[in-house]
């Protein structure tokens, strides 16, 4: 394994940040996401931990401190593509060339505080040019509160890339292996990289290059791949995970099947740019929102990832928060949306998709992602029944993460 980032060498005497884990009992609905679902159940966490949980009626006489919720229990919300540095409000490549680099921590800061309000206990953020690498440090240093962060560093581009206003662009495969370097010294947990836009990008040697450096680091490697031409390459290279996703063949879905790689969707910003009232709010030219109007209402568009889905390849949220009009408690648009295109088969598929998938995605499925006994205690509290209606996921009551509340 590389070696530890420099700040993890600090010696913290005490986080500025300090929530204890609490040792409570939550009663109300559970649902585990492992299959089982409590009516009228509970949830005991101490030192961080789910240490007990199931029917009320199991429920011992004098257990910990009682908190009667009249809610759904379940586990924490998991965005596994999003941009913290970017407010999804102002121009993406604005944002990326002129912020100063304290406005863009301000703009993760208040964005990992709206993630929390939502209900996301952890974000798989995916790079600002290297800006996620501080959003972590500060979470694990206690600096300031937000959620787990799974970080990539900077986004590898091949020179003049798609996007290379934000990007770690590098020519040549020894420069493809030194940017990776670059963001594992870092800290970063896994490598990204952007495959293509209307080309595809990095020559044979380079896509070998990046891959296997971080492969030979012990990182995984996603890559924005939108087409089937995009996508078969990156897969067939080595990649761990495709972002996006778009028009796939049989003989890629095969594939995507045969080495078990997930795809990561990103409906959100279609998804509210299509709809006026939303998207005039944020500035969007009125021909855009027609454009997104006619690509949201395309079966065409969506076939690809449908067929993926009915094949078995893991279908796994994302909303590329920071996009125009996608800010960062946007999360139930795009869950209703996988299930009105069919790239989740119901509900409770897209719960799959926020939760256990998406820990599994950042190696995380030991340890979060389902209610269960020894598990951490990443838990959330909605008003509603989220299995029913996704939009109950919007009537968050309470946010814990590792059995420290951050909200509510």
């Amino acid at each position: 394994m590389p070696e530890p980032a420099a700040w993890r060498y600090d010696k913290i005497t005490k986080p500025m940040f300090d929530v204890p884990a609490e040792h409570i009992t939550l009663t109300g609905r559970v649902l585990t996401m492992t299959g089982d679902v409590f009516a009228d159940g509970f949830v005991t966490v101490e030192d961080g931990k789910i240490i007990a949980l199931g029917s009320r009626s199991e429920l011992q006489a004098g257990s910990s401190s009682v908190e009667e919720t009249s809610g759904t229990i379940m586990p924490g919300l998991i965005n596994s593509h999003a941009h913290l540095n970017w407010d999804g409000i102002h121009d993406l490549a604005r944002q990326s060339m002129d912020d100063p680099r304290p406005i863009s921590a301000f703009k993760a800061a208040g964005n990992m505080l709206k993630s929390l309000k939502a209900g996301v206990t952890m974000v798989r953020d995916l790079g600002f040019h290297d800006m996620n690498l501080y959003s972590k440090q500060a979470v694990e240093q206690g600096i300031f509160p937000g959620p787990r962060l799974k970080v990539c560093g900077a986004a590898i581009i091949q020179t003049g890339g798609h996007t290379y206003w934000v990007c770690r662009e590098a020519s040549g495969a020894d420069e493809m292996r030194r940017a990776v370097r670059e963001q594992v010294k870092g800290g970063a947990d896994l490598i990204k990289i952007m495959a293509c836009h209307d080309t595809l990008e990095f020559t044979d040697d380079e896509l070998a290059a990046v891959i296997d450096e971080a492969h030979r680091n012990g990182l995984p490697i996603t890559a924005h791949a939108t087409y089937d031409a995009c996508i078969e390459r990156v897969v067939r290279f080595g990649v761990d995970c495709v972002e996006h996703g778009g028009s796939m063949s049989e003989k890629t879905i095969a594939l995507l099947v045969k080495k078990e790689i997930p795809v990561v969707t990103t409906f959100a910003p279609i998804v509210q740019q299509s709809q006026p009232d939303i998207a005039r709010k944020f500035g969007i030219p009125e021909w855009k929102i027609e454009e997104r109007k006619k690509a949201i209402a395309n079966p065409a568009r969506y076939e690809g990832l449908v067929n993926a889905a009915r094949a078995g390849v893991s279908i796994v949220f994302g909303t590329d928060a920071g996009s125009p009009a996608v800010e960062h408690d946007v999360i139930a648009p795009e869950l209703a949306h996988m299930v009105k295109v069919g790239v989740c088969q119901d509900n409770m598929d897209a719960l799959a998709s926020i939760t256990v998938r998406a820990a599994a995605v950042s190696q995380m499925q030991d340890r979060i992602g389902t209610l269960e006994v020894g598990k951490e205690a990443d838990i959330i509290v909605v008003d509603g029944n989220p299995d029913d209606d996704l939009f109950a996921l919007e009537r968050l009551m309470t946010t814990f993460v590792a059995g420290r509340r951050m909200y509510g």
